[in-house]
């Protein structure tokens, strides 16, 4: 028997990766990859270009039945009434509109940047920051209003690809999903609708003109393509963070937590979140839940800086932290390596504090790198755990998962049990699990279930977290927090 295949799309700021898996089981049965130029601000050509040659590494779609993009969140496409690119697309990573988006905040609240934040975190559960759509609008508006005007249509990175995918030049095709959108800063997840207003204080009557994106249910055809030979269904696809939820099958009360070059916290809720401090957006889910999510900036890079410093590898680095005490006999280490997003101190530096004469050896050293890298994301925890969503467990995911110290050590800074799942592409993996969804024509997501590796136990140790925030207190304290290694 003929088994069916469907295929999930990771299309990322570096490469498009491609995972074909069995309908049924979830198995995996080939792969491709490509890398394409990456950036802040990129033309969105390269994406499709990047997509074609991950086809044809991944052997081609024509036995694929289904199909669902994910890809990085927040990037503005441009396109013409003749569906051409404007300019080239301003990604998440771009930090131009930064002034723009105190600019939004200070307008809203008439004036008053509190109140703004407010009334900003009731209409979209997010406060804008530079990586939201909504101030790279207000940008354009206000730096190249020409191709404001020349632009018809606005669309996010997953959104362009997909159109692309079903061979469209209809900007009335643009499809999107409640994950995606609910990171733009115009989109309310509560009430599954764009915010006119919002479009309006960003971009004025050329913004409210523009077409967006038809926003999908979760298991909502996008259309049939034709496409290498093969025809297969478009799923509605999904931002990367909620296509991670989604291939790991996270329940409510599950957080990933992602260790990369940043930290990122993201649980299910049965609800909407509106954080006024701006730690936590209140993005969507791909199932038709919500993700509050929290964002660091320092991760695993961390450990790569103390690894270099000491002249070890990453491995040889876990073994110095597991041979040091608890605590690190009073090292502590506060990351800020590249200033923080969570607390938002984006000019902050490192600290390197409670040296002492017999304490200062490379296994402390490794130790306070690892347990301080975990209270820095454990930042973004708790301001989730602050609005009132339930974190029961953490799921460990991204390349600070692969250290044995950080595996054992992260329960006790949580306070709460981590499970180690299987490595994989966990974005690409999760829109595949949403082309099975649109395909089955069910309520739900098929169960594929991704296998743990380990599970490691709480031995909670708040000494630990108590004394960090100490010292990031006593240094914020003087303006300024510095790295003295």
């Amino acid at each position: 028997m003929v088994r069916k295949l469907v295929a999930g799309v990771d299309s990322s700021t570096q490469s498009c990766k491609i995972m074909i898996r069995d309908f049924e089981t979830g198995e995996l049965v080939r792969s491709g990859m490509a890398r394409h130029a990456s950036g802040t601000e990129i033309s969105a050509s390269v994406w499709w270009t990047a997509f074609k040659e991950a086809v044809k590494q991944a052997g081609g779609l024509k036995d694929v039945s289904a199909l669902s993009v994910g890809g990085q969140q927040h990037g503005m496409v441009t396109l013409d009434r003749d569906g051409a690119l404007v300019r080239n697309a301003l990604l998440w990573n771009d930090t131009r509109s930064a002034p723009d988006a105190e600019d939004l905040i200070a307008e809203l609240g008439g004036g008053n940047r509190e109140e703004g934040a407010v009334r900003w975190a009731k209409k979209v559960g997010s406060v804008p920051v530079a990586s939201l759509t909504v101030t790279k609008l207000r940008w354009l508006a206000r730096k190249e209003p020409e191709n404001l005007r020349r632009s018809a249509a606005m669309c996010l990175p997953h959104d362009y690809l997909t159109w692309r995918i079903l061979g469209s030049d209809d900007l009335s095709d643009l499809v999107t999903d409640r994950s995606d959108a609910s990171g733009t800063g115009y989109f309310s997840g509560v009430t599954n609708s764009y915010l006119e207003e919002l479009l309006d204080l960003a971009g004025g009557d050329e913004a409210t003109s523009l077409v967006l994106p038809r926003v999908l249910g979760p298991e909502e055809s996008a259309g049939q393509a034709e496409f290498d030979g093969g025809s297969f269904v478009v799923g509605p696809g999904c931002g990367d963070n909620a296509g991670a939820a989604l291939g790991l099958d996270l329940k409510p009360g599950e957080l990933a937590l992602s260790l990369g070059t940043s930290g990122v916290a993201s649980i299910v809720s049965e609800f909407g979140t509106a954080d006024e401090t701006g730690m936590v957006t209140g993005f969507s889910d791909a199932s038709g839940r919500f993700l509050p999510l929290s964002c660091t900036l320092n991760a695993s890079r961390v450990l790569d800086t103390v690894a270099h410093l000491l002249r070890v590898d990453f491995d040889q680095l876990s073994k110095l932290a597991l041979a040091a005490p608890p605590g690190a006999e009073g090292l502590t280490l506060v990351p800020y390596l590249e200033g923080e997003r969570t607390p938002n101190r984006p000019e902050a530096t490192g600290a390197l504090h409670g040296v002492r004469l017999n304490n200062f050896t490379p296994e402390n050293l490794a130790r306070a790198a690892v347990e301080g890298m975990l209270c820095g994301v454990k930042a973004g925890v708790d301001a989730i755990g602050r609005l009132g969503v339930n974190v029961d467990r953490v799921y460990l995911i991204g390349g600070g998962s692969r250290s044995e110290a950080v595996c054992r050590i992260a329960p006790s800074i949580l306070g709460m049990p981590v499970s180690v799942p299987e490595s994989g592409e966990y974005v690409a993996d999760g829109a595949a699990r949403q082309a099975a969804w649109v395909l089955s024509g069910k309520d739900e997501a098929p169960q594929w279930i991704p296998r743990l590796t380990s599970e490691y136990e709480c031995r909670a140790q708040p000494f630990i977290h108590e004394r960090y925030q100490e010292v990031c207190d006593l240094f914020a304290t003087r303006g300024q927090l510095s790295m003295e290694l």
